[in-house]
């Protein structure tokens, strides 16, 4: 099994090549909002550092959202276009899901709330437990809230861009550093999703925005930076 994990959901870019047991390569540039310059570069140094070519993969994992509006469409559209042209599964992985495995990656956390900044005075919010293999599972659903709900939802620490918004006065905030998903934690999700075949066709490697109306608001996040 080898495994190419994409992810740009986090206005940063960086790709992941796994097999079975071990990280191939792994590679994040950490410019902001970089990603359509660096996501096909990154892909192709993956891809000849391994010495695999795109044909010898067996799915290509990507974040597909919440996040960035751009990031998420970026990332899905590139899996998308990879997977169509070599006939590949694809295996979406959620950006919080993904923010809640960096968790237990960096600090060994077992059970958190991952939130991310939504803008407009809102955030994207899930719970997360660990499970027997290793893996950040969701206890609920994934919500776009506003602050005020989302500190209600929270059944843990919270960890993410979002954190502070929904819990500025935490007891253990300084004892959790800021925390972000990068392809790694991409790639541990999908190994785990590949070993059972639960994959999907490249038609179906679309992104997760929560915001019904993404596109409408787009230029309304743009003035709240």
């Amino acid at each position: 099994m080898k495994l190419l994990a994409l992810e740009t959901a986090n206005e940063q870019c960086s790709v992941s090549l796994i097999d079975n047991s071990q990280e191939l390569f792994f590679q994040l540039d950490a410019r902001p909002k970089a990603q359509t310059q660096t996501i096909l570069p990154l892909i192709e140094q993956a891809l000849l550092h391994s010495h695999i070519q795109l044909a010898d993969l067996t799915a290509i994992s990507f974040s597909r959202g919440p996040g960035s509006f751009s990031g998420v469409r970026i990332n899905a559209a590139v899996a998308q276009a990879l997977a169509w042209s070599h006939d590949l599964p694809v295996i979406p992985v959620s950006s919080l899901q993904a923010l809640a495995q960096a968790a237990f990656r960096l600090g060994g956390l077992t059970q958190v709330t991952a939130v991310l900044d939504a803008r407009m005075q809102e955030v994207y919010i899930a719970n997360f437990r660990l499970d027997q293999q290793g893996i950040m599972q969701p206890l609920d659903e994934e919500k776009l809230l506003s602050y005020e709900l989302a500190a209600n939802y929270a059944q843990f620490s919270a960890i993410g861009s979002g954190a502070a918004l929904i819990q500025p006065s935490q007891d253990n905030a300084a004892a959790t550093p800021y925390m972000m998903a990068t392809a790694q934690d991409i790639a541990s999700i999908a190994r785990v999703a590949a070993a059972q075949q639960q994959w999907l066709d490249a038609a179906q490697a679309l992104p997760v925005y929560l915001r019904d109306d993404a596109w409408k608001k787009l230029a309304e996040q743009g003035k709240a930076n």
